[in-house]
């Protein structure tokens, strides 16, 4: 017979919920039965609006959580109180993150550091006080990091931006590892060049020369396959990068 943990409500953390790419991983894990925690750092009003159409896709509306990913001591301090409070995590999704671009000469300390503490350090941050609570829950679980084509081959005019998504890479692969015996799943996606806010002023007609589908990704097609690792059928994948590009290579 299930025990109550057993039954007890999935929940997961999608961090950076608020815009894009974060909102439709929010959006499809709720659909798929998890009860999804929304985290926002500053857009307080995407967080909303994800919440917004969680609720009228049927869906019960979720807890919106507020923090700074690069905060390390707060988001300790918030995410152990909200364990405490509602119980560990059964996944999260650590989408948060930022880019500033400048050719590498050109490139500022505080782009270097910004960067990678906002993609790599807020993974550190946010991942960490959840894992021995997902890990002592003896329910398995799902951890799934959002990094980016840049992470795998590099891009011209983002050194910061391609060493946080490739470390994030790294880092995946080795709590992959480290938690497998657990029945916890680590995997990394890396989206291509997807159709959000993210690509305003690039030069998008010269960047689809080099996607042989001739198209931008989208959102919804990155969530899916976020969707996917939390799926059943994925239960015996981890430690995988899946790259939504296109066919670039």
């Amino acid at each position: 017979m299930p025990t109550d943990a057993e039954n007890a409500p999935r929940r997961v953390l999608v961090t950076g919920a608020s815009g894009g790419i974060g909102q439709a991983i929010a959006r499809a894990l709720a659909a798929d039965g998890f009860q999804v925690v929304v985290h926002y750092s500053s857009n307080e009003d995407g967080a909303r609006e994800a919440a917004d159409a969680i609720e009228a896709a049927g869906a019960a509306r979720p807890a919106l959580m507020q923090f700074d990913v690069t905060d390390r001591e707060t988001c300790g301090r918030l995410l152990e109180e909200d364990v405490a409070a509602n119980g560990p995590y059964w996944g999260v999704v650590s989408n948060a993150g930022t880019h500033s671009d400048a050719p590498f000469p050109k490139l500022s300390s505080h782009a270097w550091d910004s960067v990678l503490a906002s993609n790599l350090d807020g993974f550190y941050n946010v991942v960490r006080p959840l894992v021995m609570p997902m890990v002592r829950a003896r329910r398995g679980g799902r951890i799934v990091t959002i990094s980016s084509i840049a992470g795998i081959a590099g891009n011209r005019g983002q050194a910061n931006y391609a060493a946080a998504k490739a470390g994030l890479i790294a880092a995946t692969k080795s709590i992959a590892q480290e938690l497998a015996k657990r029945s916890i799943t680590a995997n990394s996606v890396a989206p291509g060049l997807i159709e959000t806010g993210m690509v305003a002023g690039a030069p998008v007609e010269r960047i689809l020369e080099m996607i042989p589908m001739k198209r931008l990704g989208t959102a919804d097609e990155v969530a899916a396959t976020v969707s996917f690792l939390f799926s059943p059928g994925a239960a015996y994948m981890t430690g995988q990068v899946l790259s939504l590009n296109g066919g670039m290579f």
